[in-house]
């Protein structure tokens, strides 16, 4: 028989082992015993075993249950968390439990979210909520009286479980979970587990210092080397600096390795060819400031390189380069390195309004579409909080806002069943140089000013470029419209048999009084296919 105890909480025992279960909520619908694994059902003063949770694997997540914070005012503990896992990686989703006193607080959810954190709460959806078929990636939906960009859409099955939930977990079966985002900045999910009444809940990005957080992980005595993994290829140590890291690159043979399922799983692993080295050394850290925001210390704990995939053998192909930055208490964002210059972006929560066909409005701004290609990765150095696949794709949609020589810019990324949005500005090559403490003599190679829409070099060139052929043309023009037998047709008039007989010479052999050279003119052209 469950029993309050004088601290609020519900005490009672394992049916399966006998061990002591205890509720921090009455309203908490379901628990795992953290001896036997058995997920038990609570049916009012009873508990009833309905399933094994399978065992947690070693994730580096920052949380854990006990962690405690603030939000909005209000006090909260992690009660709880379900582990869930699809094709392409897992996440967490953590239970929180806000305290009134009375042990019947409210429930939330901190999940992860492209390396930060969601906080949301469930709520009832008036409508009815759409099919699973009605929902594809990167289309609308009307919900809860907002309209919606679907960010993603994934069969998820929930892996491991523990602590106490408000509901019970499906462990039998696969089932989708959507994402969706807002104009907002907000983040709606709907949980298929019961397709016949899916779960709404809505969240907005939050910081774990903005929290309060106590009780974190890498606060109760874990330490680097206990993360430490034995490369699969060459069986260097692989040592994990980021709580979330998903991929390592080994620094001895630069193979890729997917750490998702942490110590004692099988590491799946790609070796790659050698590629450039950044320009920015991985462990650098720089003083930078996002768009509108204070500066703040980056370090680069990432590398990639980048080229865009031509639609024929005639486009350009482009090639560029992508430093993943991590601060602690903001997350990460990307310093991008283009042939056009330099570029600080970051994933956003929500999305923009993109109703309109080749423009989007973010923060009461217009950006303009500029390119839309496939991107490929073709290498990549350090840490990633996702799992890096060879040559992974996506599909690319790049806008801009100009005004004068401020330069910002939004970007769109489709990877399977996901879009990310991404949004940042224009770094010239001084503020960067200054940021990171580069050598002058490095100055030549990072001296690219993308708010001039290309390097002073290529813009000289074209220039160049774009005079001569102007003259050409001209020339071309004028030989076209000059008549060479105008003497003939002077002197014996237009309808003479010599003026006749001249023009019919000069459109025959070319050799004639006045013949032109055949072929065709192809003109300058900026260059077909995507450009990043």
């Amino acid at each position: 028989m469950a029993t309050p105890s004088p601290q609020r909480r519900w005490q009672a025992l394992c049916p399966n082992c006998g061990a002591p279960v205890e509720f921090a909520s009455a309203a908490s619908a379901s628990t795992v015993c953290s001896y036997c694994r058995s997920t038990l059902l609570r049916e009012g003063d009873a508990l009833r075993k309905i399933g094994t949770s399978a065992e947690l694997f070693e994730d580096y997540s920052p949380l854990q249950l006990g962690a405690a914070g603030r939000f909005a005012g209000a006090a909260f503990t992690v009660v709880g968390r379900v582990q869930m896992a699809y094709a392409d990686g897992s996440w967490n989703e953590w239970h929180v439990l806000f305290d009134n006193g009375e042990g019947t607080g409210r429930s939330g959810w901190l999940s992860e979210d492209n390396g930060s954190f969601v906080l949301s709460f469930e709520a009832p959806l008036k409508e009815r909520a759409p099919s699973i078929g009605q929902v594809h990636v990167a289309g609308r939906q009307l919900l809860a009286g907002q309209s919606w960009q679907v960010a993603s859409k994934v069969d998820a099955t929930v892996a491991a479980a523990e602590g106490e939930l408000p509901h019970p977990p499906h462990l039998d079966n696969s089932f989708w979970v959507v994402d969706l985002r807002n104009t907002q900045g907000e983040v709606g999910t709907l949980d298929y587990s019961d397709p016949a009444a899916p779960t709404w809940s809505v969240g907005r990005s939050v910081r774990l210092a903005d929290l309060s957080m106590v009780g974190l992980r890498n606060e109760s005595g874990a330490t680097l080397k206990s993360k430490a993994l034995p490369c699969p290829h060459c069986g260097a140590a692989l040592e994990p600096r980021l709580e979330n890291t998903q991929s390592i690159v080994c620094g001895q043979c630069h193979s890729v390795v997917d750490i998702s399922k942490g110590v004692g799983a099988d590491l799946t692993s790609y070796q790659q060819n050698n590629g450039g080295e950044p320009q920015i050394p991985l462990g650098t850290t720089g003083q930078i400031a996002l768009s509108g925001g204070a500066t703040k210390p980056w370090q680069v704990v990432g590398y990639l390189e980048r080229c865009d995939i031509p639609e024929s053998s005639e486009d350009e192909q482009t090639f560029w380069r992508e430093y993943l930055l991590f601060n602690q208490m903001e997350g990460f964002a990307f310093l991008v390195d283009t042939e056009e210059g330099w570029s600080l972006v970051r994933p956003i929560t929500g999305a923009p309004d993109s109703a309109k066909r080749d423009s989007v409005d973010y923060q009461g701004k217009t950006f303009k579409r500029r390119w839309n290609y496939t991107a490929k990765v073709t290498y990549v150095l350090g840490e990633f909080y996702w799992r890096v696949r060879r040559e992974e794709r996506a599909l690319v949609r790049d806008y801009e806002w100009r005004n004068g020589s401020r330069l910002e810019l939004l970007s769109a990324e489709q990877t399977g069943n996901e879009i990310t949005w991404s949004y940042g500005r224009n770094v010239d090559a001084a503020e960067l140089r200054r940021a990171f403490a580069l050598p002058e003599d490095r100055m030549p190679a990072i001296k690219r000013d993308i708010s001039s829409g290309m390097d002073q070099g290529k813009l000289l060139r074209n220039i160049v470029i774009g005079m001569l052929l102007i003259v050409v043309v001209f020339a071309l023009l004028r030989a076209c419209s000059s008549d060479d037998c105008a003497k003939f047709k002077d002197t014996y008039g237009a309808s003479s048999a010599e003026y006749q007989q001249c023009k019919r010479d000069s459109r025959g052999s070319g050799t004639g009084y006045g013949g032109s050279s055949g072929g065709s003119y192809g003109g300058y052209s900026s260059g077909g296919g995507g450009h990043k």
